[in-house]
């Protein structure tokens, strides 16, 4: 059975408070070199061969991420 990761992320425009909070922790750990983070979901699925990308963004654009503050990526694994 085929897997589909998909990867959602706020938009690069919407303040990231837990992003912001691990870049203050990182640098309190002595960990350098690191100016930005942006945390997000991570799913996988597990689909049947038949289900198209076309689905796959309906999917991820109704149910696992918020259109207007995030973004998602589809990828097949």
């Amino acid at each position: 059975m085929p897997r589909v990761v998909v990867d959602v992320v706020l938009k690069p425009e919407i303040l990231d408070p837990q992003g912001q909070a691990i870049v203050g922790a990182l640098g309190r750990l002595g960990i350098e070199g690191v100016t930005d983070v942006r945390q997000g979901k991570h799913f996988e699925l597990e689909v049947d061969e038949g289900v198209g990308d076309d689905t796959l963004a309906t999917l991820a654009d109704t149910l696992l991420a918020n259109p207007v503050i995030e973004t998602f990526t589809i990828r097949r694994a």
